[in-house]
This record gives structure tokens, sequence and C-alpha cells, in this order.
């Protein structure tokens, strides 16, 4: 009897080295940036997440934790979280403090995140990124900021259900979102929050909300 290979694990082995892509809802595939992730923050990286954060913010989504590690390094109070075991013990080995727990569960310190950060695309997770942003509402403080980083305008909001090919092996479907910076401040309105600032370098892009 075959097992069902998850999501889950199939990030696991992904972030362990394992040649991986995501497929779509159509069939269409693009690399999952393990090594990209894994190596240490690069200029676009500090500008666009690592040097506005003052005080104390929450990675989520880490993967192997090269922004949470960077910024305990600045004596920045900073965690990672994932649902991904193996990133977890990446990050830590990087010296970060790293938890294994979903978003949408019970996290550390609730209410007391100055900062929440959505990079390389994570603003996708679950699907849903009005309920993903309404859900950081509740974890960071009343002025708290969400930094997220979006795709190019004109992407609009597109919801789909994705795989992971790794190493040859499809995984389970997973629910995944995409938000353009054309979408970004319906998406934020729709969840209490307000886009304040956009920024763009290297190529990326991100969107900093507050509260309405």
């Amino acid at each position: 009897m075959s097992i069902a290979f998850d999501a889950v694990s199939a990030y696991d082995e992904a972030f362990a080295g394992k040649p991986t892509h995501v497929v779509d809802h159509v069939g269409r595939t693009q690399p999952f940036e393990v090594a990209q992730w894994s190596s240490a923050p690069d200029w676009v990286d500090r500008e666009l997440f690592i040097d506005p954060c003052d005080e104390a913010t929450i990675d989520v989504g880490c993967g192997p934790g090269r922004l949470v590690a960077e910024l305990a390094a600045r004596r920045i109070p900073a965690m990672g979280i994932d649902v991904s075991s193996e990133a977890i013990r990446q990050t830590r080995v990087r010296g970060a403090l790293a938890l294994r727990r979903d978003v949408f569960g019970s996290i550390p310190g609730e209410g007391r995140w100055a900062y929440a950060l959505l990079a390389d695309g994570n603003l996708g997770i679950g699907g849903d990124p009005v309920r993903l942003l309404r859900r950081l509402r509740e974890v960071l403080t009343g002025d708290g900021t969400v930094i997220a980083e979006v795709a190019p305008a004109g992407t609009g909001l597109v919801r789909e259900h994705r795989r992971l090919r790794v190493d040859g092996r499809l995984s389970a479907h997973f629910e995944w979102a995409v938000v353009g910076l054309d979408a970004i401040e319906e998406v934020a309105h729709r969840a209490g929050l307000r886009v304040v600032a956009t920024h763009s370098a290297g190529g990326r892009h991100t969107a900093r909300m507050e509260r309405s």
C-alpha cells in the first residue's frame, strides 16, 4: 500500500536538498528556489525585509532562516515559524529562534510582535491572503506592520491548487495564492489593513501594511 506524499513531507525533502519544482493547477512548473533561500541574505533581502525591522519580528514561513538569522545577528528579537521540521532545523543551525508552527494555530507572543514578514511569496500561504492578513493582525501589536512580498503589477489576485514535484514524486495538492501590486490594496482593505508604502528592489516588490 502506498503512503500519501503529503505537502509538509514534500517541503521537508525539498529543504533537505532534493531537486524540487512547484507545479500549478494547470501543470506549469517553476523551480523551488531552495539554494537561494538557503544562502546568506543578499542586498535585496536586506533592503526589503531586514533593514526596515528594528523591533520584535516574526518571519512567517521562514524556510531555512536566512532572514530571521540575520535579524538575530543584528540583535533584533526575531522568531521564524514554518510547517517544515527540516526548515526549522536549518534555521536553528544558523543560530536563530524558530518553531514548527502553522500561522493559523497558536503562536507565542501573539499581540506583541512589531513586524511580520511574508517574504518569498508567503502571502500565498493557505490560498486566502485576506484570511492570512487578518490572522497577522492578531499576531501583531496594535501599531504593527506587515511587510509582504508581492508579484509585479498586472498579476491581480490568483488563487490556485499547487503541488511539489520532489525528485520525480508529486505531493498532494495544497492551496496557494499570488497577489500583485495592483491587487494588494484591495486585499489589505478587506483584511482591515491599509498599504502605507510599496518598495521595489532588484526586480522584487513589497507592500508595507498597517491597521486601517
